[in-house]
């Protein structure tokens, strides 16, 4: 898995995301609202809009609020028009980054992306300068322990996994972004503890960071996630568990 996700998976599990729960909300009722736009109210015939919920769910996301967003999103309840708009660019290190947002007024957006880029020692380029370096992919992370890596294994493979990682403390498994929610469902099913799950971009090459780079990499990743209008940043680091818990102690 590449150190975003490990660095994510990492401040879910010490709670430092709690804080943060609003903005959770925000992001995870805007999505609600592009899925419901996009393929309609019922999230048995919209596995976009399922997993928005799945999403909104485990941040704790009150059935009424769900329900409102769903409606804004069918048009049912009058709500505001978010287009889906990628950047992609470079932080520091060479670190490439692909940053997903949803926004209901690009003029804002992008002028906000590219200062905090150029605040935090990163660049915005134009459209496709990075995407050739990351895959779409399914992700589920669960648990790692007492987990049987073998029955998990089988539990996936027979969903449509395509292949399962040991992280330590996680297991990341990894599928087309066609199979992803029978995936997730399969393993769920199974019992397994699920730490997260998207739709992510898999690097398919890493810049590797040590205690002196990764903290300032981190930084923008952290403020890029503190945008409003801002999603899911997408990056290609790779750092030590180590030093990536050393460094969400210190914060």
């Amino acid at each position: 898995m590449a150190g975003h996700s490990k660095w994510a998976n990492i401040k879910i599990r010490k709670g430092s995301q709690d804080a943060k729960r609003g903005k959770a909300f925000t992001k995870v009722s805007r999505e609600i609202i592009v899925a419901a736009r996009g393929g309609g109210g019922d999230p048995e015939m919209n596995a976009r809009l399922r997993l928005a919920i799945a999403k909104a769910r485990e941040v704790n996301m009150p059935k009424d609020t769900i329900e409102r967003a769903i409606k804004k999103g069918t048009g049912e309840l009058e709500g505001e028009d978010y287009q889906e708009v990628m950047y992609e660019g470079y932080g520091p290190h060479g670190v490439a980054l692909m940053i997903e947002a949803l926004t209901d007024n690009r003029n804002r957006t992008a002028p906000e992306v590219r200062a905090l880029l150029d605040k935090r020692g990163g660049k915005l380029g134009d459209p496709g300068c990075v995407a050739w370096m990351f895959e779409a992919k399914g992700l589920v992370t669960i648990k790692a322990d007492g987990v049987d890596e073998d029955e998990l294994l089988m539990v996936a493979l027979d969903a449509g996994a395509e292949d399962l990682k040991n992280e330590g403390e996680t297991i990341a498994i990894t599928s087309s972004t066609e199979s992803f929610m029978e995936v997730r469902q399969a393993i769920e099913d199974a019992g397994y503890t699920l730490v997260d799950s998207e739709l992510a971009r898999i690097p398919t090459t890493t810049v590797a960071l040590d205690a002196e780079t990764a903290p300032s990499v981190l930084r923008l990743m952290d403020d890029l996630d503190d945008l409003d209008d801002v999603q899911k940043v997408h990056a290609n680091f790779d750092v030590d568990d180590a030093v990536l818990e050393a460094i969400a102690d210190s914060t």
